[in-house]
This record gives C-alpha cells, structure tokens and sequence, in this order.
C-alpha cells in the first residue's frame, strides 16, 4: 500500500508562487508514472503535470511555463512549483501514482490539498 500526503497549499495573491509537495511512503523510484491533477469547484479533475517512466514531463496548456514538476529521490517526494498564478488556479491539487503490480497497474492518490489565489 502507497500513501501519497500533499503538503504546502493555501493562501496565495495572484502573480505569486507556491511550492506542492507530496511525500510517498515507498521510494518513488518504483512508481511507474508520477503526476499532479487539480480539481477546481463545480468542475471535473484535470491533469496538471507528469511524467511516466522513461518519458519527459507533460504540462497542462493552461500551466506550461508557469508550473514546474520536479521529484526527489532522496526525500522521496513529487513536487509541484506553482509561480505566477491567477484565479483559475484554484483548485485541490492532487498527488497521482501508478505501480506496477502482479495483478496490473494500481493508482494511488493522495487526499488532495487546497490552493486558493485571491488578493
């Protein structure tokens, strides 16, 4: 079992920057694919930015150059870098996962964290 526990929303103006993070319980290394989605009120889940194994980071359209995805192998996090943010970056940001297993490949989120930009 993967526990995934995303850390560092909140509260931000627009035009600032926040930092996600989401800690797993296993070593990310064994994850077949890492990615961040947010959900934002009255609309459904979209994906925001990741990655799968041997590939390059995928970006939103609506986060490309803004966002920044990033992992630590060290202290076994997902991270997402939040800058110049608006209004339509509000949202609960969720942590995603996919392992390989003997019976196929097994999603594991996290519980979402708020991030709200307003002045």
């Amino acid at each position: 079992q993967v526990q995934l526990v995303e850390s560092g929303g909140g509260l931000v103006q627009p035009g600032g920057s926040l930092t996600l993070s989401c800690a797993s319980s296993v070593k990310i290394a064994s994850f077949k694919a890492m990615c961040w989605y947010r959900q934002a009120p009255g609309k459904q889940r979209e994906f925001v930015a990741g990655i799968v194994s041997g590939g390059t980071t995928n970006y939103a359209d609506s986060v490309k150059g803004r966002y920044t995805f990033s992992r630590d192998y060290v202290q076994n996090t997902v991270d997402l870098q939040l800058r110049r943010v608006n209004t339509e970056d509000t949202a609960v940001y969720y942590c995603n996962v996919a392992m390989e297993s003997p019976v196929g490949t097994i999603d594991f989120w996290g519980q979402g964290i708020q991030v709200t930009v307003s002045s």
